[in-house]
């Protein structure tokens, strides 16, 4: 990045008598220029619009909308490098402006400016950008979510303990359980859909924030940009970026989710559960221990949902002092994590698809668990209730009499004989118990506690219908991700093709 020479007064303004102080300079407006080269395409596509609109509408001549028309096309084709950037000018826009000024000269390149504000401008930079990065997350989390149902289908059978507390609780499957995740998933992008809804609305003509005396039309700019609609009032249009923290409280809730996930693993890939391997393609190792296998991938996306979180904080209490129109703090600074947020999810969908895709689940250890470890525990109980006519307290008492005799005895789940069950029986309810070895060992075996769990559990019947439905939705979205994106992409080429047509 490179500076001009600096002037004796400013370079944008008049009524400013001194050129910007050094501090100024190096510490505000030199870091907001780095991020020209991400801003320059839509502040073309912007100046685009607004030339073939002032046009029209009969506010530019046609030489003159001609002569920017073709400045604009060159200085896109040349891209945002040829651009020389001074933070004496403050921003990317007034850099831009200066640059097409030297190529056209003021009379054609000072007109551009007509009827519009940098107001209104970085409010619509930020939505076209922002519509860009939620099409893109989307995307991304349609991804994860195909992924996740794939494996789901191929260990729909894999019996798994299931945990609540970290604690033993009830058998599932591993496909139950990513199943599970994929619905998670779902609810992140059905959040990310609809704060899409309120991004794609254009601020264009709301100028500082007090709209215009020129004879505009809104509509036709919007239409331009491809915008589905216009924000009436001209303040709101300029002093809100609430559809900002919309998306980032949605993606602080998606990292939430993904951080969730990632313990699981992060659990089950221990030594002490055994439950799933990696490949040595996602693991890291130490530099002194040489039996090491770290899960650094699940640790990044563990760590990474705090730094989501914290830019959420930070972008929101930045804006809730601010007063309700244009401010830097509002309007800047609130902003300024947003990209950085989507950034951060765009690589951590990524690197939680290749955690679900490679994680393989220890199948044999998986289902030796769930035998042992008593989380079949409540079949025996629902037994009583449904063959025994138990009350379902009496059976509960029951049965957690038989696992405290079981644990003091160094006796696994699968060890527990009918003999315990009739003891603890008669102790609880003064009579015997009308129980068969055969239902017994059927309450005990995990593999026909799932099997009997329809209803939106882990049986496989059940599983399998989760994850049809959930592959038609994500079909659904899918399909309507790229009818969005293809729209933007049309609109652009017919934009393009207009100003082509006016620069000629």
């Amino acid at each position: 990045m490179t500076s001009e020479t600096l002037a004796p007064a400013s370079k944008v303004s008049r009524r400013l008598t001194e050129k910007t102080a050094t501090e100024v300079c190096e510490l505000i407006y030199l870091p907001r220029l780095r991020d020209f080269a991400n801003g320059f395409g839509y502040l073309t596509e912007i100046n685009e619009a607004h030339v073939l609109m002032l046009h029209k509408q009969g506010l530019m001549s046609t030489p003159i909308a001609g002569k920017i028309s073709r400045a604009l096309i060159e200085m896109d084709e040349a891209g945002p490098g040829a651009v020389t950037l001074d933070p004496q000018r403050e921003d990317s826009y007034f850099n831009y402006e200066a640059h097409l000024i030297a190529k056209i000269g003021g009379d054609a390149g000072g007109r551009m400016h007509t009827a519009r504000s940098r107001n209104d401008i970085l409010a619509t930079i930020d939505r076209l950008r922002g519509r860009d990065m939620v099409i893109e997350l989307i995307d991304g989390l349609a991804e994860v979510r195909r992924a996740a149902l794939d494996q789901a289908e191929r260990y729909a059978r894999v019996v798994m303990p299931g945990y609540t507390h970290l604690q033993p609780a009830q058998p599932i499957t591993y496909g139950f359980y990513l199943a599970g995740v994929a619905q998670a998933l779902e609810r992140d992008t059905d959040r990310l859909i609809e704060a899409y809804k309120h991004i794609d609305r254009s601020p264009m003509g709301a100028g500082a924030f007090a709209g215009t005396p020129f004879p505009i039309d809104r509509e036709e700019t919007a239409r331009l940009l491809g915008f589905g609609s216009v924000i009436e009032h001209t303040m709101d249009a300029v002093a809100s970026r609430d559809f900002v923290f919309e998306v980032m409280g949605a993606l602080t809730v998606l990292a939430a989710t993904w951080s969730r996930i990632a313990q699981d693993y992060f659990v089950w890939a221990t030594d002490e559960f055994g439950l799933i391997e990696f490949p040595d393609s996602v693991a890291g190792t130490s530099s002194i221990m040489p039996q090491k296998k770290n899960p650094v991938v699940l640790e990044y996306l563990k760590g990474r949902s705090g730094h989501v979180l914290g830019l959420f904080t930070g972008a929101i209490t930045a804006v809730k002092g601010t007063n309700f129109s244009h401010t830097g703090d509002a309007n800047r600074e609130s902003v300024a994590g947003f990209w950085e947020a989507g950034r951060e999810c765009l690589n951590a969908l990524k690197l939680l698809r290749l955690v679900i895709e490679s994680a393989a689940p220890r199948e044999d250890a998986m289902l030796k668990r769930a035998r042992e470890n008593f989380c079949s525990a409540t079949d025996l109980a629902d037994a009583m209730v449904s063959q025994a006519n138990v009350p379902f307290r009496n059976a509960h008492h029951i049965v957690g009499a038989v696992v405290r005799e079981a644990l003091d005895r160094g006796m696994t789940a699968d060890k527990i004989t009918l003999d315990m069950v009739e003891r603890a029986a008669r102790d609880q309810l003064g009579h015997d118990l009308v129980f068969s070895e055969d239902l017994l060992q059927s309450c005990l075996d995990p593999g026909v506690s799932v099997s009997q769990r329809q209803s939106g559990g882990p049986a496989f019947e059940a599983v399998s219908k989760v994850i049809d439905a959930a592959a038609a939705r994500l079909a659904q979205q899918s399909d309507a991700n790229a009818q969005r994106r293809h729209g933007l992409a049309e609109t652009r080429t017919r934009r393009r093709a207009q100003t082509q047509a006016l620069a000629a």
